[in-house]
């Protein structure tokens, strides 16, 4: 597991308009929910999750997904990708011109019935429909594998069980898988292990890991997976998320202290961090309380301080 900085750029898809508001007590109004995304537009991010085109019974604090598509400023380079979770999730995203369109299946049935009342072969099926509306358009089809590190229900969750579902996924159409750590409950060796074996069977494949760091395992997961090729990464403006469907399952990794630590060891990540602290400071405002993360709290680790005077005796 070694890393250098000759490795490509990473890129990184701020996921805190949509993973993160949406498991918030109070309800973002829409026009901060724009300016926040605005914000993150401005900062060299390369995709921002802007929402869910899901239904406002499940998820209510999305439940201005057109209004909030139709607001933001679009940046070119920027991707704005949406969740999509069933056909008419799809028609409504592509009726706003969107980027990307994220599905969602789990890796664990039991997870699957708990988040989307669905085995992930009931999910395929679905996917299946979903990729026929989308053919004629614009638009880059991602399809998350959630629990693929374990379920909080069943425990460990096979490799070949998730290797099996990415397979179909690709061979229906699917253009990028993400590998997602839903409830935190990877471990470096864990994730090194099955990146490395995914892009060891589809070297060419768009993949991004998208972790939480529910018991502070993220940035060291982050790292490994880095140092096993993965360069397209899911995280969250000041660690807010989490699937409300998941016991336990509160904190994605921080974006600011993801690009902190990547800017620190000197990989490029064409991101602002000046300008991605500045966001994350608008959101104690926004949401009614602190966020996870620590860069926006300690600063950066070049951050200087003047020397007490006792010192200089």
């Amino acid at each position: 597991m070694t890393g250098t900085s000759t490795q490509p750029r990473v890129t990184i898809n701020d996921v805190a308009p949509r993973d993160g508001l949406q498991i918030e007590s109070r309800f973002v109004p829409t026009e901060e929910k724009i300016r926040l995304i605005d914000a993150l537009s401005r900062t060299g991010l390369a995709k921002i999750e802007a929402t869910s085109f899901t239904s406002p019974k499940a998820i209510p604090n999305l439940r201005d997904a057109e209004a909030v598509m139709r607001g933001i400023e679009r940046v070119p380079g920027v991707d704005y990708v949406v969740l999509v979770p069933n056909e008419k999730g799809a028609e409504r995203a592509l009726a706003c011109g969107v980027d990307e369109i994220n599905l969602v299946l789990s890796a664990s049935d039991s997870h699957g019935r708990a988040n989307l009342r669905m085995t992930a072969e009931q999910s395929l099926e679905r996917f299946a429909n979903i990729l026929q509306i989308t053919k004629g358009h614009d638009v880059f089809v991602n399809a998350s594998i959630s629990t693929a590190f374990g379920c909080p229900f069943e425990g460990d969750v096979p490799f070949k069980r998730v290797l099996s579902i990415t397979e179909k996924l690709l061979a229906m159409g699917v253009q990028g898988v993400t590998l997602c750590d839903t409830t935190g409950m990877a471990n470096p060796r864990q994730v090194a292990d099955l990146c490395r074996e995914t892009l060891s069977r589809w070297p060419w494949l768009p993949v991004t890991i998208h972790l939480h760091n529910t018991r502070g395992m993220g940035l060291a997961n982050a790292l490994v997976a880095w140092q096993n090729g993965i360069t397209r990464f899911d995280a969250s403006l000041g660690g807010l998320g989490g699937c409300p469907f998941a016991p336990g399952a509160t904190g994605n990794v921080c974006t600011e202290d993801l690009v902190h630590m990547f800017e620190q060891m000197g990989v490029e990540t064409g991101v602002d961090l000046e300008r991605l602290i500045a966001a994350s400071e608008l959101l104690p405002t926004m949401i009614g309380h602190e966020v996870p993360g620590q860069v926006v709290k300690a600063g950066t680790s070049d951050r200087r301080y003047p020397l007490p005077e006792a010192a200089m005796d």
